[in-house]
C-alpha cells in the first residue's frame, strides 16, 4: 500500500461540482492500493499515520501527531500511485489492485485510522473522478509504502 501524506492546514474534495468531505488542520492522504497488498499492510499503515509526529511543538519541531493536536484526515483512493514509469513514456497500472479488491482494503485503512484514535476520517468516492483542493502547511508531503514497514 502506498500513501502520499501532506501535512494540511484544510483539505476537500469535490465530486460532480459537490463537497463530499473536508477537514481542517491534520493530513490529506492519496492512497494507492497494490494487487498484493492486504489487510496487514493496510493495518501497518494506518497505524504508521496515526502516531506519525510531523506537527510541530511550542519549540518548533516536528514532534506531535495528530492525536496530540486533535487533527483531521482525508483519504483519497489514487491508483495512479501504483504507476510503473520505468519503460517507455506510458505509465503501467499493472500493479495497481483491481477495485473489487482495492475498495474494501481503502475503507479498512479508514477503519483502522478511526481505529487509531483519529476522530474525524473524511473521505473521497472510490473510483470517482475528483477534484482535490489543500492548502500544504510546511510544506510537509511524505511518501509511506506499507512494504517498508517494521511489523
Amino acid at each position: 500500500m502506498k500513501a502520499i501524506l501532506q501535512r494540511v492546514r484544510f483539505a476537500g474534495v469535490e465530486v460532480e461540482g459537490k463537497t463530499v468531505g473536508e477537514i481542517g488542520q491534520g493530513f490529506l492522504i492519496l492512497l494507492g492500493v497494490e494487487q498484493d497488498d492486504d489487510e496487514k499492510e493496510a493495518e501497518v499503515l494506518a497505524n504508521k499515520v496515526a502516531g506519525l509526529r510531523i506537527f510541530t511543538d511550542e519549540n518548533d519541531k516536528m514532534n506531535l501527531a495528530l492525536s496530540d493536536i486533535g487533527g483531521e484526515v482525508l483519504v483519497i483512493s489514487n491508483f495512479t500511485l501504483c504507476a510503473d514509469c520505468s519503460h517507455g513514456r506510458r505509465p503501467s497500472f499493472i500493479a495497481a489492485a483491481r477495485p473489487e479488491k482495492a475498495e474494501p482494503l481503502y475503507e479498512y485503512f479508514c477503519r483502522k485510522l478511526r481505529g487509531n484514535g483519529v476522530a474525524k476520517v473524511e473521505q473521497g468516492v472510490f473510483g470517482a473522478d475528483m477534484a482535490v483542493s489543500l492548502l500544504n502547511d510546511g510544506p510537509v508531503t511524505i511518501d509511506i509504502n506499507s512494504k517498508d514497514l517494521k511489523r
